[in-house]
């Protein structure tokens, strides 16, 4: 198996000749990466039964992103390290952008930045956000009680990248800008993987390869095996020796049925 390092050297390598090729076109955004990110850091997410003009309210206080902390990331061409530069969001800030305040990026906007309860700011950790929501709502009671019980820990934002730049040797991707106009932050839950692509996710998919049942490694093995963009890193199996039987014209049921039969007796 391929190990980290080696496969961060890869990845870095055919990026940099990819892009070469193209003359830098491309090069601004990682390829096979959605424009419209939604990234999940950890934060210390706090809430408190507060008062504002006469009305009660939950504040929910933390970080939608942090600044300068490299997390991994994964393109078309293999992983990478990717960091939000401190200042990132100067630009979009000054420009009072309209943001929602929503439980996994989903479903009603429990705060706003146009009716004024939510309000957002940059420091050297990152970008803060502070929500005043309403404790009648039935989904707002529902995040408080997750939050309470530590089910919900982490926050995440969205946004566009209006600039951002390679490492000399493509390992890394810092994000200079971003746009927040019409995007979200809020808290959201640990469930699901955070990058939309299906390369952004790579990642996990690798992670969770060694612990498919047998019949789901198997037909994985088989879909990669139709690819013809992969080489084998190994020498091809030596031609069978004379005389010893092998299998040729074998249909698809009998193989299936003979997958289903080894997996009911590991």
């Amino acid at each position: 198996m391929t190990d980290a390092a080696a496969l961060r050297a890869e990845a870095a390598s055919a990026r940099a000749t990819a892009y070469a090729a193209a003359n830098g076109r491309g090069a601004a955004v990682p390829d096979g990466k959605p424009l419209r990110e939604n990234l999940r850091f950890g934060t210390q997410l706090r809430a408190e039964r507060v008062t504002r003009d006469g009305q009660e309210f939950h504040l929910i206080e933390g970080y939608a992103s942090v600044f300068e902390r490299g997390y991994e990331m994964w393109d078309a061409f293999g992983p990478y390290t990717e960091v939000v530069s401190s200042g990132a969001a100067d630009r979009t800030l000054a420009s009072k952008p309209f943001v929602v305040f929503r439980f996994n990026h989903g479903g009603t906007s429990m705060a706003n930045t146009r009716n004024g309860r939510l309000e957002l700011w940059a420091d050297s950790t990152g970008l803060g956000d502070r929500a005043w929501v309403n404790p009648k709502r039935a989904d707002v009671e529902l995040l408080i009680r997750a939050m309470e019980d530590e089910d919900v820990t982490e926050q995440s934002f969205m946004f566009m990248i209006e600039s951002g730049r390679w490492s000399p040797d493509y390992s890394e991707y810092r994000i200079d800008d971003f746009e927040l106009d019409r995007g979200d932050v809020g808290p959201v839950t640990l469930g699901a993987n955070p990058h939309t692509s299906i390369a952004a996710r790579a990642g996990e998919i690798l992670a969770a390869i060694p612990q498919l049942p047998r019949l789901a490694a198997r037909e994985a093995y088989q879909m990669l095996s139709l690819r013809t963009d992969l080489v084998p890193d190994v020498a091809p199996a030596p031609d069978p020796e004379p005389g010893v039987p092998t299998e040729r014209g074998t249909s698809i049921a009998l193989v299936t049925a003979r997958l289903l039969v080894e997996s009911d007796t590991d």
